[in-house]
This record gives C-alpha cells, structure tokens and sequence, in this order.
C-alpha cells in the first residue's frame, strides 16, 4: 500500500506509528516504510528516519519477524550512507541485537553479510564493531575455539589503533572463551589484560560489571568463592543500576548464592532474596537456588536430587553453575556416606547403596576415593561385599622426634663435611 506524503512531518508520522505499534502492527510497519522511503531534506528529517529505522527494528523483533528484520538490516545500507559513521554502527549493532536467541544462525549469517559490505565501503571501525559483535554470537553458540581465533586477529588489530574501551572488549571476549573450555591460564590473562586496559581510561558502568562477572567466574573455578561472591556482587549492583530487569543482574545473583552455597553457608541465601533489587527477578530461578540451599542445609542427597529435577533448566542450563553443583553432588554424597557408616566398623556395601539411594558402582567408586583421600580410615572387602572401617591411627610422639633428630644429625654432618671440604 503506498503511503501518501501527507502535509505533516516526518516527526508526526513517526509518533502516529509509534502510536498505532500495539494496535495496528501492520499499518505502523507502512508508516514506518513510508518515512524510510522519502528523501530526507535536512538534519531534522535524517533523524526522524533514523528512529523510525530503530523502532520498525523493534517492531519486528516484537512480532518475531526475524526474516523481515534480516531484509531490513539489508535495505538500510543506503540510509546508512547518509549520517555519520559512528552513527551507523550503533544502528546495525542495535538492530542486530533485536534477533531472538532462537534465530542465531540467521543473525549470525546478517553480520557476516554486513562485514562485508562494510570491508568494501573501507568502514574499517563499523568492520571491527560487527566482528567483534560476531565474536560475541560465537561464544552464545558454543563455538569457543572458533572465537578465541577471532580474538587473536581482532587484538592484533586494535592495539596497532590503541582504542582502550573496544581492546578491553576483545580482551574480555577471549576470556570468556578460554573460560569455556577450561583453558583457566588464557582466561586468567586475557581477563588481566582487559582489567589493565579498563583501569587506564574511563570504563563504562555495564562493561565494568561485565569485568566483574568474569572476574567472578574465574574466581569460582579456584575455589575462591569468597573473593568470587565479591565480584559476582559487583556485577549485580552494575546490572541492578543500568537496569533492574536486565538478565544479567539475574544471573550475578544467581552467582552469588551459588557462591555462599559453595562456601557452606546456606543460611545466607534467603537474605538475599530480600534484597530491594533481587524483587524483579523473583521467581522460578530464584526459587531453584533457594531450594538447593535448603538441601545442602538438610544435607540431604534426596532433596538435591528433586530439585535438580524439578528445576533442570535453572540449574542445567547456565555451565558455570552446572558445574559447581555437580561438586555440591559429589559433596552432599560424601556428607551422607560418611553419616551411613560413622557408626560402624564394618557395613554391608549393598545396605549403603541402599541408605543414600545409589547404585552399588557408585557408592564403591565413591569410597575408594573417599578411602585413598583419606576422608576416613579404611578397606573394600569385595569378596565379602563389605565396608571395613578403621580407627583413626594416632601418630606416636616417638616418632616425630626421632625425624626431627635425625635431620639434626643430617644438617651436623652436612656442615661438618662443608667445613673438610674447605679445610682440603
């Protein structure tokens, strides 16, 4: 339907579009089209088509209409050409960032396209931001290897241009990756580097808690979930002040009760949620770390078990906290063999199995760990299929001196040699 240049402005027929968005989708995309379409005749109008352009983006991604928001990314090349390059870069990030998680390999495949046409319009930083940008979907997609090789092209690059933000994004974007796939000295570097780079200009709030959620992350993979709780807390009050409905101050809190559940205190979580900012994310995600807390607290290996069920996406989903509490597994079922068989001196493995409700493989796997890391004192009898448990050995004092003596003697003698040997 073609749209008639009315005698209003472009302004006006973006505010009746933006008006007509929720009730009449159809016609606000036409008006949106329709200011698109015309030729701009000053400054004025090149900005109501650049917000027209922004929200006919939006509208689409509202509607899931990813195939029409790839046509438009497309089709906006030539209004690109018109404003100012840095200008255009934050559009095609914008609008690229309007596709659902769902159509990634199709939003994967627009940013490719747009890379380059931005190479044979010589747009070196539109170029850089976009490949950056695809770094980013490459690690959303899983394909770590392949975005820690984008990285070592991209840092060459960007440290020959000295741009401290965009160096400190790239850096960020390699930890994350060698994060990913273990590679804890990679990521240790890159997430150093990046901090450097940030400390030497001025960083922005989102990209600092974003630091500070990776600085989290790396700290929890060592075990230090103190030092990790401080980051990850950080991050959320960055996110929380940004905006108190971005997802990722959710997963930050989410963080930081996985790190006081790591550490022990289970105690700690519900504060938590009582925080003013934690109120927006109340729900189902909250609730399963809750719960996982609560069946540290019991110790129970049955309640843990049900709330991994009944919670699989809140709790699977996200690696770092799958796998942390697959450690929390590992410990809650140590925590309940050793409760079965403290009082006893010898037990059935098969009674065992049965008392923490797992099959005999893993409750005799579990304690020849527990046996060879000397959690307790003890043998397998598999012939009789039992458990021998052993009194702690008490070290006798006799012979502790009799070591620290003979390493007197040792040293007496070293240093009586010492002296010969300079004598000679």
């Amino acid at each position: 339907m073609a749209i008639p240049v009315a005698e209003s402005s472009m302004s006006s027929q973006v505010a009746e579009a933006g008006r007509m968005a929720s009730a009449d989708p159809t016609k606000a995309e036409e008006l949106y089209r329709g200011v698109l379409s015309r030729t701009a005749a000053d400054e004025d109008d090149l900005r109501d088509q650049e917000v027209a352009l922004g929200k006919l983006g939006a509208l689409y991604r509202d509607h899931d209409k990813t195939k029409e928001l790839a046509q438009l990314v497309t089709d906006s090349r030539t209004f690109m050409s018109q404003i100012a390059k840095a200008k255009t870069a934050k559009l095609i990030r914008t609008l690229i960032d309007y596709f659902p998680p769902t159509a990634r390999d199709l939003q994967m495949q627009v940013v490719n396209d747009n890379i380059e046409w931005a190479k044979k319009e010589r747009r070196v930083f539109l170029r850089q931001s976009l490949e950056i940008r695809l770094v980013g979907l490459q690690i959303e997609a899983q394909n770590y290897r392949q975005a820690l090789t984008m990285t070592e092209g991209l840092l060459k690059e960007l440290k020959q241009l000295d741009d401290k933000i965009i160096l400190t994004e790239v850096f960020l974007l390699e930890s994350r990756a060698a994060h990913a796939i273990q590679n804890l000295p990679r990521a240790k570097s890159a997430l150093t580097s990046a901090r450097t780079t940030a400390n030497s200009v001025y960083c922005p709030p989102l990209l600092q808690a974003q630091l500070d959620i990776q600085a989290g992350a790396v700290n929890a993979d060592d075990k230090d979930y103190k030092t990790a709780y401080s980051y990850f807390f950080e991050a959320f009050e960055g996110f929380a002040q940004a905006d108190e409905k971005d997802p990722r101050s959710l997963k930050a809190l989410k963080y930081m009760m996985l790190c006081k559940i790591m550490m022990s205190l289970p105690e700690d979580v519900p504060p938590l949620l009582l925080l003013k900012s934690a109120a927006p994310h109340l729900g189902r995600d909250l609730d399963a770390m809750r719960e996982t807390a609560a069946a540290l607290k019991a110790r129970s290996l049955d309640m843990f078990k049900t709330t991994l069920k009944e919670y699989n996406q809140q709790l699977q989903q996200d690696p770092l906290i799958r796998f942390h509490l697959s450690l929390l597994y590992d410990t809650l079922l140590e925590q309940n063999l050793v409760r079965v068989i403290e009082p006893y001196s010898s037990v059935e493995l098969s009674w065992i199995a049965q008392e923490v409700g797992q099959s005999l493989q893993v409750v005799e796997e579990k304690l020849s760990q527990m046996i060879l890391d000397q959690v307790f004192h003890g043998v397998l009898n598999e012939s009789q299929g039992t458990l021998e448990v052993y009194d702690e050995p008490v070290e006798d004092a006799m012979y502790s001196t009799a070591l620290e003596t003979l390493k007197q003697m040792g040293d007496v003698v070293k240093g009586l040699y010492e002296k010969a040997t300079q004598v000679a």
